[in-house]
């Protein structure tokens, strides 16, 4: 870290620590004031401080996102202080979390903050931090995002939590589509998901654990309903690397076969997948994971902190996946596909769905049925997990 005392510099480091705090026995910052001006190309952020502030700022996509990191702040300034206002679309603020807290600026096009002014005002009592608010193209902005790193060491990420833990060991959550009342889809020689799942879930348990470096846990290990949201918090609880949700759906079109293997996205990939997508959400509504009790709109940045680096590793998965199962498994056009499966949804446990193929297709019925197939297959996808692990731990070197 490094303390910053110039009154004019441009920062565009994807965390930039500004400024460290001056010596006190008080920990908490308080935010005197705040004020915005500008047009829809540039806009002035000024934000009074009591001390000099030590925060990070980072950026996030869709949409075009600044995010200013602080200790411990209380928010002194006057309600509407920072109301929207030309390039900057809405600014929320709060405590995300127990010695934390957040800013954010959403903005109506790509944009980038520049710290303009660090300085501590004549009368010794307001330090003065003031950003400049850009407009940039998307090119830009993008590189901004792809160079911001998440990493915080009271919120760990899907990347942090990997190496914190034993160096080779991986936990795998496989997680059996459906079961007890939910039986899922039914085949047309009366297959019915539930069994299919738990069946395959079974081989793919015993094909990771004659490898090593893998601790491997299961949603379900009988006949029993789980709801969607219970899912979701089982893998976190278990503090999962990894989370394989296996199924085998039936679609309208009969003469589709083949696997496919999903990554989560709020927007799907093509009409099967949101098809498929609004199949397994079913009534089932997620429950989020609390968030230190913050406010709801500092609780969706974290989670989409945490999503931006969980997502990268997912599709890193996915890809692993497919590569495994080429000329191996049948797999549908463009296999690699996503949709906004709720059983994905966990912020910080990188996740896919393996769709084994469609119990609509008798082809495909028959071979879910074979537990030679399945036994190959699983070994398969064993295999592509192996290699993903392989990935892992060379980024620990």
């Amino acid at each position: 870290m490094r303390a910053l005392c110039a009154l004019t510099l441009v920062m565009t480091l994807p965390v930039n620590v500004l400024a460290e705090p001056e010596a006190a026995t008080e920990t908490r910052y308080v935010a005197i004031g705040a004020r915005m001006a500008g047009d829809e190309n540039r806009v002035r952020l000024v934000i009074d401080f009591e001390r000099a502030p030590k925060f990070s700022l980072r950026y996030l996509e869709n949409p075009y996102r600044a995010v200013i990191d602080l200790p411990e702040t209380v928010f002194a300034f006057p309600e509407g202080s920072l109301a929207p206002r030309g390039l900057v679309s809405a600014v929320r603020y709060g405590n995300s979390g127990k010695g934390r807290a957040r800013l954010v600026f959403e903005f109506t096009s790509p944009a980038r903050m520049e710290l303009a002014e660090s300085s501590k005002e004549a009368s010794g009592v307001i330090h003065r931090t003031v950003f400049d608010i850009m407009r940039v193209d998307r090119a830009a902005f993008l590189d901004e995002v792809a160079r911001t790193e998440w990493a915080d060491p009271d919120q760990k990420t899907a990347r942090t939590r990997a190496t914190d833990r034993a160096r080779d060991t991986l936990t795998i959550v496989i997680d059996a589509g459906h079961g007890g009342i939910d039986g899922g889809a039914e085949g047309a020689a009366g297959s019915m998901e539930k069994d299919i799942t738990l069946a395959f879930a079974q081989d793919l348990k015993s094909a990771l654990e004659a490898q090593s470096g893998f601790r491997v846990e299961m949603t379900r290990t009988d006949d029993s309903f789980l709801s969607l949201s219970a899912r979701v918090r089982r893998a976190r609880e278990v503090d999962a690397d990894l989370l394989i949700s296996l199924h085998a759906d039936s679609i309208s079109l009969k003469s589709l076969r083949g696997a496919t293997v999903y990554t989560l996205s709020d927007k799907a990939s093509d009409a099967v997948a949101q098809s498929l997508a609004d199949q397994e959400n079913g009534e089932d509504a997620i429950v989020g994971a609390s968030l230190d009790n913050a406010p709801e709109a500092i609780a969706a940045i974290l989670v989409d902190l945490a999503r931006t680096e969980t997502r990268v590793f997912s599709t890193g998965l996915a890809q692993q996946v497919i590569s495994s199962f080429e000329g191996q498994v049948k797999l549908i056009n463009n296999p690699l596909r996503h949709a906004g499966f709720r059983v994905l949804q966990a912020p910080d446990v990188p996740s896919v769905l393996v769709e084994m193929g469609y119990l609509s297709n008798r082809e495909d019925e028959k071979l879910l049925n074979d537990e030679e197939w399945r036994e190959n297959t699983a070994r398969l996808l064993a295999q592509s997990v192996e290699k993903y692990r392989a990935t892992i731990l060379a980024g620990r070197q």
